[in-house]
Formats: structure tokens, sequence, C-alpha cells
């Protein structure tokens, strides 16, 4: 029973990580392939940093960024020029470099987001973007400390804290290994593994073609999970997906 709490306690912080970003970072406040109640997006802005760790407006101008430069050198997030393994730090200094950018108002990034009503989440303005790391291993730590339960304190925190890694296996299989259904500009590639783990983000040729679309898989036998979340959310009334932006399914 214990090790099934664990696992089920990884699923549920996982997927809480992923689908803020998936769903509502990125086809929400990125692309606007879905359109949130005001409530809720309001909602996501205030506590997206400390679900991620991540500040909504910095990833979503990092984001944009991606796309507007996919796989040149001016891009904050390519295999192609960074190098697969060290990717995983140069997507560090690139969101660095994007909130510094925007907390200094800087013309070159500001301009990239100026749709967005909100500002630089506090927790950066002040240099606190710590914080939300020390509470989830707090919390996890008090699971340990309290009930003694160690090893699922240890799944919550890696499951709420498990976007650098994630956001690694997207940029650098999605733009290195994997099919193309388009002859997109740039490297980007459909990993189907990739996409199964993190809310469909592994078809990133789709996604490119069809940067709008709040389903990003195009083929029949492409699995999405990312979007299912946002069908629900659409049938709850919570969201409405724009669907005249959907790319096509064969």
């Amino acid at each position: 029973m214990y090790l099934a709490a664990c696992v089920i306690v990884l699923a549920v912080t996982y997927f809480v990580n992923t689908a803020t970003i998936s769903v509502f970072y990125h086809r929400g406040l990125a692309h606007r392939g879905i359109r949130m109640k005001p409530w809720l997006e309001k909602a996501v802005i205030a506590s997206g940093s400390w679900i991620t760790g991540l500040d909504p407006k910095g990833w979503v101008c990092m984001h944009r960024l991606h796309h507007a430069h996919s796989d040149t050198k001016r891009d904050p997030h390519s295999p192609v020029h960074a190098g697969f393994v060290r990717l995983l730090l140069t997507q560090l200094a690139s969101y660095k470099r994007v909130l510094i950018g925007l907390s200094r108002r800087e013309e070159a990034y500001t301009s990239i987001v100026r749709d967005l009503d909100f500002g630089v989440n506090w927790l950066n303005r002040k240099r606190l973007w710590y914080l939300p790391y020390i509470v989830h291993l707090v919390i996890g730590i008090a699971f340990g400390a309290i009930f003694g339960w160690w090893l699922l304190g240890a799944c919550y925190f890696a499951g709420m804290m498990s976007h650098p890694i994630e956001g690694w296996m997207v940029n650098a299989f999605g733009h290195a290994v994997g099919g193309r259904n388009f002859e997109t500009d740039d490297n980007s590639r459909n990993n189907h593994f990739v996409a199964w783990v993190v809310q469909g983000e592994g078809f990133q040729n789709n996604h490119h073609q069809y940067p709008s679309s709040a389903r990003f898989s195009y083929r029949w036998y492409e699995i999405d999970p990312g979007y299912a979340v946002c069908w629900v959310m659409d049938k709850l009334g919570l969201v409405e997906i724009h669907r005249e932006k959907l790319m096509p399914r064969v």
C-alpha cells in the first residue's frame, strides 16, 4: 500500500506540474489555443510560479522566442547549437536571461509579450525565485520527519519540481530525435515517448507547423494527453478550445 501511495503521489504531482505548463502556460497563455475563464487565468498567473517554480510571463516569453528563432543561434534552447546534454544548463541560463530582460523592461523581451497584461511574478522581481522550491522541499521533508514517509516525500518533491527534466526532454528530443510530418524550417521532430510522458509536448514538428492549435497530434495514432485535459476542461466550462485553430487530423 505504501509503495502504491508513493506512485500515486508522484503521478498526481507530476500531472499537476506538466498540466500547468503544457495546458495553461503553453496552449493558453503562449499561443491562445484555449481561452481560460477570467478567474482561472488569474489563478494560474498567481499560483503558477508556486506550483512549477517557473514564472508564467518569463516562460511564455522564452517559448515565443524559441518559435521566432527555432534552431537558429538565437533560439534560447536548441540542441542543434547547445548540444544534447548541455541543453539542460542552456535552457536555465536562457530563462534567467529572459527574466532579467523582462524585469529591466528591455524592448527585445517586452515586445514579445505585450499582449500579457501582467508582470513578472513578485518572487522573481524580489529575487526570491527559490521560495517555491523551499516550500515543496519542506513539505516533502515533513512527510518524512512527521510520518516517516521519506520515499513519499521524495516522490512529492520530484513530481512537483520535475520541470527541468521534462523541459529538457521536450527541447532536446523534440528537436533531435523522431519523425517529421511537416517540412518546417527548423529541426523539430515528433518524439512519441516524450509526448506520452510530457502531455503531448513531444510532437514538436506538429506544433511548429500549427503553433496555435490546442491539439498537438496530427495522425490518428499520435496520443496527446494534454489535449485530453483541454477537452475535459472545455466540457466542464473552464476553458474554451479555439476549434478554428485546431490542426487537421489524418
